[in-house]
């Protein structure tokens, strides 16, 4: 049964549109699953990218400082991150900030940023010293925030006089704007942190995380964890993304086809057709009444015909 006259149009105009919405729809969705795909695709990459650097250089023997930074003022490259350097100058212990908001192991913590007046950026090297009177903050470690964080913090304390220490190098992180406590900071920005332990010095962009230190102090702060190398998991949301592409792609395009073939066949609107029921076989209670009611008109018939002949 299809429909005609004016309603049959209006049906079959609104199943197009609804074919035509069906196909957009998968065509959207598709594109921004393939999209959300392809940004957690490249968060892999960037993260593959960094564990590569970590592997490459976290275990690497320390060279001299001035070997890995030449300019000072300029950023640390992503390929040099985590390199151990050695460096020769002194603590500024009376400049040492307090880096807030940085957990150890989901403990609340502190981190000791110490200002190192640098003497000498070469010490393996023969020769005069390098790069003296620059600064390059350090991350000694961290310490507990005790009970409460607000009250003064008892940070054991550099070795004094005349250090040599070896640290990784880490890019400086972007200055923050939010608030902190006098003598603490929000983020390792190094001229941050230098104006936050009153130093008037220029300070290296790049800081370090401390490995060691000869002498030693006397006590140490908490050591600083290894990075991670954990890939995580964009690989396999990408992948997952993609199958969402191609899953809504399928689904909507096979109901939109439904809906375009209801208007080619004039089947939309129409009634479902009815199939015949199959009469159900007749019981014994069936099969007896209806062998009576055959007898009983046996009967009459041979009744009719006695009174036809006796005539």
């Amino acid at each position: 049964m299809s429909a005609a006259g004016p309603a049959g149009g209006d049906l079959r105009a609104a199943a197009r549109r609804q074919a035509l919405g069906l196909v957009v729809l998968a065509v959207a969705v598709a594109v921004t699953c393939t999209f959300l795909g392809r940004w957690q695709w490249q968060r892999h990459v960037e993260r593959d990218a960094a564990i590569a650097v970590v592997e490459a250089n976290y275990a690497a023997a320390p060279v001299d400082l001035a070997d890995v930074v030449a300019d000072p003022d300029a950023a640390l490259p992503e390929s040099d991150a985590w390199r151990s350097v050695d460096v020769r100058g002194r603590y500024l212990d009376d400049a040492t900030v307090l880096l807030r908001n940085r957990p150890v192991d989901s403990t609340p913590a502190y981190h000791a940023l110490v200002p190192f007046l640098v003497t000498d950026a070469a010490p393996g090297a023969q020769g005069d010293p390098v790069g003296a009177g620059r600064v390059l903050v350090v991350d000694r470690g961290w310490v507990p925030t005790g009970a409460d964080g607000s009250v003064d913090v008892d940070v054991p304390p550099p070795p004094a006089g005349e250090v040599t220490a070896t640290v990784r190098l880490r890019p400086g992180e972007p200055a923050s704007s939010r608030d902190a406590p006098s003598g603490q900071v929000q983020a390792i920005a190094p001229a941050q942190v230098l104006t936050a332990g009153g130093v008037d010095a220029a300070p290296y962009a790049a800081y370090g995380a401390l490995v060691r230190e000869d002498p030693a102090a006397a006590a140490p702060l908490g050591a600083l964890a290894a990075p991670s190398t954990d890939p995580g998991s964009h690989l396999s949301y990408a992948f997952q993304w993609w199958v969402f592409a191609l899953g809504g792609l399928v689904a909507f395009s096979v109901a939109a086809r439904r809906e375009w073939t209801s208007v080619v066949t004039g089947t939309q609107g129409a009634p479902p057709s009815r199939r015949a029921r199959p009469r159900r076989a007749p019981g014994r209670d069936e099969r007896d009444e209806d062998a009576e009611i055959a007898a009983q008109q046996d009967a009459g018939r041979d009744r009719q015909a006695s009174a036809m002949r006796s005539r």
